[in-house]
């Protein structure tokens, strides 16, 4: 710098540089940095309160007493603008159609139910009346209402889409109605008439000889939950018969195949030879890839279709909110279907939900230290938020509740620890080689599933409204 230079700046009110600067410092300097981080990570509380199970042979059974309910599934329905039709197929949900092969004669039942609407709070059923028809809930909520202790209207359940009531009609002429359906909101239902069925069974003899025998069938001895009775005998005096019985199995119990989730993690042999320090950069590829598995399982947990809890909860545990919001009374009568409820499973918003209709009636819930966290709790059964239960588009989601444990016929996890190259319990990383263009490869492989023992161990509160009542 010239003179001339540094006399311009001095008179300019900026003084010359006199030390080296921080932008070229850096250039000698080692900086503190941080592992690298990632969004996706979550608590993950599925995972961490699920008890697991090892499976050994990738498939773990679940036998159970013999149970003779049947046709208890829902009804799948599509849309074309206002027009609604039930699939064929899906009349095989009803009892007295159940197993019904022929799908020529399902085709016809399905075109011969007439679509009907009603406003909220209109009747679709009374109580007394002649069942002569089945309905099929495309849409809306449904209250089925009998008569109380003191002669007042009291609520007995709340059915919602997909399912349907009346089938008794489809067998027998004299069937009546136990209890009134209103409807509560707006609903979409479809109506097959026994006339009607009658009709094709008529001109169909593979009908009529299926729903003759159905209705032949005899009504074996259960228990309140379908299963085959245990004959005992108790308060007797004197020297009776003693009733002989036995416990009867199902035939086909259902056995659960642990899934995978995998993927290859690719590293290049120079990246892992020259930018090795101070951090491993392998170790830290692959604990950012299993995040990601984790997270995938515990999705998968929730939401598979084989095995996740939202579909292989029993259509007797599912319940609607009185309110549309998730209030107390809800979450009483989902624990009231089980004993022993050890967790909720909401997502956020929906124990956000629950907060502010706590908050409207003055309520404050408890709350307990898991892991150094304050987690709410109901009853004192933990709610443990899970952003994995899905949130539909018209902001509705699910409230699971659970027991667990293998010992209790609970909800249980399952897995299959000692891998190969295992890094965590049911989950491994093995080396592939390096490929040509000197690439390393890495196959990261979690196995995992999840089994409902009974049926009862599992509850959800399907169709939550996560709005703000007004």
């Amino acid at each position: 710098m010239s003179v001339g230079s540094v006399g311009d700046e001095v008179r300019e009110g900026r003084r010359p540089q006199q030390s080296l600067g921080t932008a070229a410092a850096r250039n000698l300097a080692s900086t503190t940095k941080s592992a690298p981080q990632m969004q996706e990570i979550t608590s993950r509380w599925l995972l961490r309160a699920l008890p697991w199970v090892r499976v050994q042979g990738g498939t773990y059974r679940v036998n159970r007493r013999l149970s003779y309910a049947v046709g208890d599934g829902r009804v799948t329905f599509v849309q074309t603008g206002e027009r609604v039709a039930v699939v064929p197929a899906e009349l095989g949900e009803l009892p007295a159609l159940r197993e019904f092969g022929d799908q020529d004669v399902l085709t016809e039942l399905a075109a011969r139910c007439v679509q009907r609407e009603y406003a909220p709070g209109e009747v679709i059923a009374t109580r007394g009346g002649t069942a002569d028809r089945v309905h099929l809930l495309a849409h809306g909520k449904v209250e089925q209402l009998g008569e109380g202790p003191y002669g007042g209207e009291t609520v007995l359940g709340v059915l919602a889409d997909g399912a349907y009531f009346g089938e008794a009609a489809l067998v027998s002429a004299e069937a009546t109605w136990e209890w009134t359906a209103r409807a509560t909101t707006a609903c979409t239902v479809l109506e097959l008439g026994r006339a009607e069925v009658l009709a094709v069974a008529a001109r169909a003899g593979a009908l009529a000889g299926h729903l003759a025998e159905y209705a032949a069938l005899p009504h074996r001895p259960a228990n309140r939950y379908g299963e085959a009775a245990i004959d005992l005998s108790a308060g007797h005096v004197g020297e009776p018969v003693v009733p002989h019985t036995f416990v009867d199995y199902e035939i086909s119990p259902r056995e659960y195949e642990l899934s995978v989730a995998q993927t290859v993690l690719k590293v290049h042999t120079r990246v892992a030879d020259l930018y090795n320090h101070p951090m491993n950069q392998t170790e830290h590829q692959v604990r950012l890839t299993v995040e990601a598995l984790r997270e995938r399982q515990e999705h998968e947990l929730v939401n598979n279709r084989e095995f996740g809890l939202l579909a292989n909860c029993d259509y007797g545990q599912r319940l609607q909110p009185h309110d549309g919001v998730p209030g107390p009374d809800d979450m009483d009568e989902l624990l009231s279907r089980r004993r022993d409820s050890r967790l909720f499973l909401a997502h956020p918003l929906a124990i956000a939900a629950f907060g502010r209709e706590l908050n409207r009636r003055g309520l404050v819930p408890d709350t307990i230290d898991v892991d150094g966290t304050r987690i709410m709790t109901w009853r004192g059964v933990p709610i443990y938020p899970c952003d994995k239960i899905p949130v539909s588009a018209a902001r509705t989601t699910s409230i699971i509740c659970m027991r667990t444990g293998e010992s209790d016929q609970g909800v249980i996890g399952l897995h299959q620890p000692g891998l190969p190259d295992e890094i965590e319990p049911g989950l491994s990383c093995r080396f592939m080689g390096i490929d040509d263009r000197a690439v390393s490869s890495y196959l990261l492989t979690a196995y995992y599933s999840a089994a409902v023992l009974v049926p009862d161990a599992l509850g959800v509160l399907e169709n939550v409204e996560l709005g703000r009542r007004r």
